[in-house]
């Protein structure tokens, strides 16, 4: 079949390094991709932003079935228009999406379905949001209503945090994204990430993660979109996975269903952890990045047959076949990130480096300038690897780094270290 794959970034690299592994696969295309997509699949230029655009592009180019990488396209309604065009596609609608698209409607939906999450409060005026935090105290939980790129949160330890953070978000650092405001309380424990298929009915859980949001080792810095992610990730033992999908994930599908909006596509349930007892931090509608390169790592080809099998609405009969083993990625960021960054550094030593089913370069903000690998984004490079035991995997990762050469880059040296 032909398959396309939409985004230019770290996740969708792993996403059709595994589709590419499947003999189901005859033709990839990654739209707008990047310069390491160009090893396995053709890349086209194409806006997908655009529902229209999208359709037009999949009737030309015969495409089969299509894969939303980001959540900008699933907010902006592309799976929608795919289905209503009679095309197969892997991702929620719009409405679904908003599980992602809107904190606030996150916690109308955890509301409706009894689903453990932190306590909260939603505001647009900057006055009142203030006096509720000052009320509350801090440690407290800033977040940004909308979709900010994995930025729109804050966990302020002390109130000038928390109060410059809503000056931030409802003075428009965020633009719309930053337009409304979540304020939660702050939960204890460790977090994790669950990730699991849903076709409006069924739930499969595929694996567990645990990402690395702080920029620098020991968790200090700022909040980024992830340095670093392993899997399996331990603290989520077998009992607490099957209480986090029978109080939070289940219960949210469910209400999805009964909206008349039904959730298909990959959902990503972050959970705080204490005491045994999960509750929900926030939900993604797309594979997380990093954490998708650490799946798709351990999961390989067979990842291709559970997405069709997911928006062919038969999850029912589907099982994942996990190995014993462990991947953990490590990325390379740009110095600066997640502030502002120089763009264009050469990148050298990837032509050297294995590509093989345990260890392998995933790029994001990269870009081909005639033979060289240029950096152009803030994360540039996903470093990945797996082996039997998580510090074997760890290992073969941190040797790999040791041998790019990349000066105008940095990364953390402790991916790994809570589980380690």
């Amino acid at each position: 079949m032909n398959i396309l794959i939409l985004g230019s970034g770290g996740r969708e690299h792993a996403l059709a390094w595994a589709v590419m592994q499947n003999p189901k696969c005859d033709r990839l295309i990654v739209a707008p991709g990047n310069a390491g997509i160009t090893s396995v699949a053709e890349c086209a230029k194409l806006d997908i932003m655009s529902p229209d655009a999208v359709v037009d592009f999949s009737q030309n180019h015969s495409v089969d079935f299509v894969i939303v990488g980001p959540e900008d396209p699933l907010a902006a309604g592309v799976a929608d228009a795919l289905r209503s065009a009679g095309i197969l596609c892997f991702g929620p609608s719009a409405a679904a999406a908003r599980l992602e698209a809107s904190k606030s409607f996150t916690k109308e939906i955890c509301d409706a379905a009894n689903a453990p999450t932190a306590g909260y409060a939603h505001f647009t005026d900057l006055d009142a949001a203030k006096a509720y935090v000052e009320e509350q105290g801090a440690p407290i939980v800033i977040k940004a209503d909308g979709l900010a790129a994995g930025k729109g949160v804050v966990v302020a330890m002390d109130m000038a945090t928390a109060l410059d953070a809503l000056e931030d978000m409802l003075g428009g650092a965020f633009g719309d994204a930053g337009a409304e405001v979540v304020i939660e309380e702050f939960m204890e424990g460790e977090e994790a990430s669950y990730f699991v298929l849903s076709d409006g009915k069924t739930v499969l859980p595929i694996g567990t993660a645990q990402d690395h949001k702080r920029a620098y080792d020991g968790d200090e810095g700022p909040n980024t979109g992830g340095m670093g992610a392993y899997s399996p990730a331990p603290v989520l033992s077998d009992e607490i996975a099957a209480k986090a999908i029978a109080e939070i994930v289940q219960p949210t599908i469910d209400e999805m269903a009964r909206r008349g909006t039904p959730y298909q596509g990959v959902l990503y349930a972050g959970f705080m952890i204490k005491d045994g007892q999960p509750r929900l931090v926030e939900y993604n509608c797309r594979f997380g990045d990093p954490e998708c390169q650490v799946l798709m790592m351990r999961l390989g080809a067979q990842a291709l047959d559970l997405m069709l099998a997911c928006a062919e609405e038969r999850l029912a009969e589907a099982t994942v076949n996990w190995a014993d083993d462990h991947a953990i990625t490590v990325v390379m960021a740009s110095k600066g990130y997640p502030g502002p960054y120089e763009k264009g550094s050469v990148i050298g030593g990837l032509e050297d480096l294995p590509e093989d089913s345990f260890n392998m370069v995933f790029h994001a903000g990269t870009k081909a300038k005639g033979e060289q690998v240029t950096a152009v984004g803030g994360r540039v490079l996903s470093v990945t690897a797996r082996g039997a035991s998580l510090s074997e995997a760890r290992e073969r990762a941190y040797a790999m780094v040791e041998r790019i050469n990349w000066p105008e880059g940095f990364n953390r040296t402790d991916i790994g270290w809570r589980a380690l």
